[in-house]
């Protein structure tokens, strides 16, 4: 595979990525991280639920959220539309991931050429080969299937999901990661040890689930190091760190992390799906698999299959215990097993050996990336797009900025669930959150209520007690099947939908 051929691929992917990043395709959580910062912009201090009218805790005010909230209120700023603010924190959630894979990159491969395993660099392919080829592995290498998820890196996926905090979390393990294997091999000083820990509780908080991923990418790094030959001098720095990091966790204002660990039970359901069709989503990354069995036997402490191995047996026991939420580890079997594709198309101590490779590896991503074609239509027109590739776009989701000139910041929205993920982006707020709320401790009986509206043989008394109950102002149908005399319609939306106004 030739060098200058993968960099110029992993630039021209990179550059389709920007110009996704202009067009912001909306699917998914987008709604709740642009509520999150019309809050945060709103009462920095005391914002809120982002999504309904309630003065709770939220789990989405990150140390992230809240630096970008406080950017948004700054003068020349202030003025700025919350979707403007999430662009420019796609464009450095972009910039640490790709940042960190170089960093963690150089790190792989300087310990393969300290250990004498024929690691990259070893060989004279360069880091800038190296790191281009693990950037379009963790792109492509993936399924036949496009697998979309935030926290979940492959192109069509980070398409959806780069804006979101997950994406400047992963980007944020990668430095970690890169940083905790330069502290090991030249024993750093407390100071050092005090960032990681810090960096480690900064993770965790932007994305509860990446924390976990990068967590177990620590942890596989520090067993790499081999725990007996490190010296003694090293373990009370890193205990210092991880108590700093507990402190961060346990002293951050906004929402209480620990609490977190009861909201399993309510996920376990929605997290069902990321054990169905593992071959098709999955499929290609067994190459990286069989690449991690190749490093695992020159290096039995190799970093990427200790990494591999940790992840593998939490999402195994996520799937043995019924605890589905636990599947949310599975980028810690893929990420080791895509970067070992990638390393060891390099790293192989034959000629022979590194050209097979190459030449598989080569067809696995080509395959990856007519998979996730569909992608390239957020940045063209769809019209434009070979039949198969169209079949494989998404059509992002439309907004709701056609109810801005009669609905304010701060009024109630009566919206079904798929409404409701996207209103209160504009300011407002629904009944019922669009989304689980832990922290809401009424949210099932708004739900109901919400339920109990819409449904055709309820009263209209009944409607005006919702209505009074919670604040409603405002009403949006989307099946044009409510009838009701306390309504008076404002305007019509796409797709058939219609603002009431309460009267």
């Amino acid at each position: 595979m030739a060098r200058t051929a993968v960099q110029v691929a992993a630039g021209l992917t990179l550059v389709l990525l920007l110009a996704v990043i202009v067009r912001l395709p909306w699917a998914g959580d987008l709604g709740m991280h642009a509520a999150t910062l019309q809050r945060l912009r709103h009462d920095l201090a005391d914002p809120g639920n982002p999504l309904v009218d309630a003065d709770t805790q939220s789990p989405y005010y990150s140390p992230w959220t809240v630096l970008l909230g406080g950017l948004a209120r700054l003068p020349g700023l202030s003025g700025l539309s919350v979707f403007v603010v999430l662009r420019l924190a796609a464009l450095a959630g972009l910039a640490l991931l790709v940042t960190g894979v170089w960093r963690y990159v150089r790190a792989l491969t300087a310990r393969g050429t300290a250990r004498g395993t024929g690691a990259a660099a070893a060989h004279g392919a360069g880091p800038r080969a190296g790191f281009a080829l693990a950037l379009l592995s963790l792109l492509f290498l993936w399924g036949t299937t496009p697998f979309l998820w935030s926290g979940f890196p492959g192109l069509h996926s980070l398409a959806l999901t780069v804006s979101y905090p997950s994406t400047l979390a992963l980007g944020l393990a990668f430095h970690l990661w890169a940083w905790l294997t330069a502290a090991l091999r030249r024993r750093a000083g407390w100071g050092t040890w005090a960032g990681l820990g810090t960096l480690w509780a900064v993770i965790l908080l932007c994305h509860q689930f990446t924390g976990v991923v990068a967590t177990l990418g620590a942890l596989a790094t520090v067993l790499s190091a081999r725990p007996a030959r490190l010296p003694r001098a090293v373990w009370p720095r890193l205990g210092a760190g991880l108590l700093l990091g507990v402190l961060v966790l346990w002293a951050w204002p906004y929402y209480d992390f620990f609490a977190l660990t009861g909201a399993g039970a309510r996920l376990e359901s929605v997290h069902r799906e990321l054990y169905r069709d593992l071959p098709a989503r999955f499929g290609l990354v067994l190459l990286g698999v069989a690449a991690l069995a190749v490093r695992w036997r020159r290096d039995r402490w190799d970093p990427l299959a200790l990494f591999f191995a940790l992840g593998a047996l939490v999402f195994a026991a996520g799937w043995l215990t019924g605890h589905h939420a636990w599947g949310r580890a599975l980028p810690a079997v893929l990420i080791p097993a895509q970067l070992a594709a990638a390393l060891e198309t390099f790293g192989a101590a034959r000629r022979t050996l590194r050209a097979g490779w190459a030449v598989v590896l080569a067809g696995a991503l080509a395959v990856g990336a007519w998979a996730q074609a569909g992608a390239v239509g957020y940045v063209v027109p769809r019209d434009a797009l070979p039949r198969v590739a169209e079949a494989r776009y998404r059509e992002p989701w439309t907004g709701y900025h056609w109810m801005t000139p009669w609905v304010e910041y701060g009024d109630v929205v009566m919206a079904e669930t798929e409404p409701a993920r996207r209103i209160p982006a504009y300011g407002p707020y629904t009944v019922a959150p669009g989304y689980p709320d832990f922290f809401l401790p009424d949210e099932k009986r708004r739900a109901a209520a919400t339920e109990r509206y819409f449904a055709p043989s309820t009263p209209q008394r009944v409607r005006r007690g919702i209505e009074r109950t919670y604040g409603v102002r405002w009403v949006v149908d989307t099946t044009g099947t409510l009838h009701d005399t306390g309504l008076r319609a404002v305007t019509r939306g796409p797709e058939g939908q219609t603002l009431y106004a309460v009267r």
